[in-house]
């Protein structure tokens, strides 16, 4: 692993930290190539459920692109790694992926953070996507995803002026899950993170995949999504498991089947 990512395995869980201070975690193409691979052997290794990702320091989650990077022509390399943006932008994983946000998340970084399921940030955190203010848009999913997890116009009103919002006013729109003390960050994160992985994966994986694709369908195609995946789950291994679990008064033993 680079030395640009760090990796931790915490249990069930991998702890992935963006490790370029020095230039607020900003994204170059090591660093992205770096969370791709990292991310690629988080889907293929049974040992883990869910993963946390986090920036080193305390000034930044991640400052997106890095300028030099830019200069050096350098874009294509960060927006085209496997799983498109920053190695996590148009991944699908069917494992949860945390945001443990440190500081700032703006512009790319604030992509990167959209790209995760869940997010947990500190006190200090601010959100936004100021590329306007350099004659860019924010084009790596911000447009995209900002407004289906906050009210539209308040989306819209980010990427119009560029301007941030704190973390308190994130959480009261819902764009973050939880704020939290700079000293209980990781702790809270991975806290949230070994709650998820008591679960069946396979249940994880089919709970995640029905929410996504039902977002952007009619009512009628959504019962079709969800049907779909009742017909595999309540026969599953797992739910056998899950029941008999529940019966004995002990933990499941998950097969992921």
């Amino acid at each position: 692993m680079s030395d640009v990512l760090l990796s931790e395995k915490r249990d069930r869980v991998l702890l992935l930290t963006l490790n370029r201070p020095d230039a607020r975690n900003a994204l170059n193409p090591e660093l992205a190539l770096a969370i791709s691979e990292a991310l690629d052997s988080f889907e293929n290794d049974s040992s883990v459920d869910v993963a946390v990702i986090t920036g080193s320091g305390d000034k930044a989650f991640c400052a997106g692109l890095d300028l030099k990077a830019l200069l050096a022509g350098q874009v294509d390399t960060v927006m085209n790694v496997p799983g498109g943006f920053a190695g996590i932008g148009r991944r699908r994983s069917k494992k949860p992926i945390i945001a443990a946000v440190n500081g700032a998340a703006l512009a790319g970084g604030l992509e990167v953070m959209l790209s995760c399921d869940l997010v947990v940030a500190v006190e200090h955190a601010v959100f936004g996507i100021p590329e306007v203010k350099r004659g860019l848009i924010a084009g790596a999913g911000g447009l995209i995803r900002l407004p289906r997890r906050m009210p539209y116009q308040i989306a819209l009103e980010l990427a119009l002026t560029g301007d941030p919002i704190d973390a308190q006013r994130a959480a009261t729109l819902g764009l973050i899950n939880k704020v939290v003390p700079a000293e209980k960050l990781i702790e809270e994160a991975l806290a949230l993170a070994a709650r998820i992985s008591e679960n069946s994966p396979m249940a994880l994986a089919a709970s995640k995949d029905v929410m996504a694709r039902s977002l952007d369908v009619s009512e009628d195609e959504a019962w079709i999504i969800n049907d779909a995946a009742v017909a595999v789950i309540f026969t599953s291994a797992d739910a056998i498991e899950g029941a008999s679990a529940f019966a004995e008064k002990r933990a499941p033993r998950w097969s992921g089947r």
